[in-house]
């Protein structure tokens, strides 16, 4: 795609070291929304121009063959990049517009491993954002049953998002609590990870006792 001057010189200032997040929030609050530069920006494969992007979209626009051709494009990215884009795209989009947000609910089964990896997101933000103490998602019993089916085999990126939800599960609903429990036990995921000082374990029944006990 050909850029037009705006693009240009947007993808050069971004693309200077020592770019930082805020910096692009900044611009994105500037800007607000412009869909047709925000498809120039994503048209240059650059992090930094598709955070921005990620920003802009008029979300109205955005349609599924539309994620399914911006999901394809992550893959040129590392793991990080891509999941870090990813969640900025379903914070700031998706998860803004409830056409867009079903979308999300529908990607359970979903061929990309990106678009996979945003449902069990989703599905964990309900959780650990607080909703799940208002109103408990309906959902947890059939989540529950699908990760003990499925987390195993699942690719890592994706795996890793379904474990993070079992743990907000299993920490809000005490009656799933023994189920995941006996997942995370069995599978072992992160189980000899290093941890951070004041960081949260990722292994299951870690997550559990230090998020249990932060609460008492």
């Amino acid at each position: 795609m050909a850029l037009s001057s705006k693009a240009q010189k947007l993808a050069a200032e971004l693309s200077k070291p020592g770019t930082k997040m805020g910096d692009i929030k900044k611009v994105g609050g500037e800007i607000k929304k412009d869909h047709a530069l925000a498809m120039e920006l994503w048209s240059t494969g650059d992090f930094q121009a598709r955070l921005l992007a990620t920003l802009i979209f008029d979300k109205k626009l955005l349609t599924q063959a539309i994620i399914d051709q911006l999901a394809a494009d992550l893959t040129t990215h590392e793991l990080a990049e891509r999941n870090n884009i990813s969640e900025w795209l379903l914070a700031n989009q998706l998860l803004k517009d409830a056409k867009l947000t079903a979308l999300v609910e529908s990607w359970e089964k979903n061929p990309s491993p990106t678009l996979r990896r945003l449902f069990w997101y989703h599905q964990a933000r309900l959780r650990w954002t607080g909703q799940a103490l208002k109103k408990p998602p309906a959902n947890s019993a059939a989540l529950v049953a699908t990760l003990e089916k499925s987390m195993a085999r699942e690719v890592p990126e994706v795996q890793w998002t379904m474990n993070f939800c079992a743990c907000w599960i299993a920490l809000h609903e005490d009656a799933l609590r023994p189920r995941c429990l006996k997942l995370g036990e069995k599978l072992g995921l992160y189980k000899d990870d290093m941890v951070s000082r004041n960081c949260t374990p990722a292994y299951l029944p870690e997550f559990l006792r230090v998020e249990i006990a932060k609460r008492q």
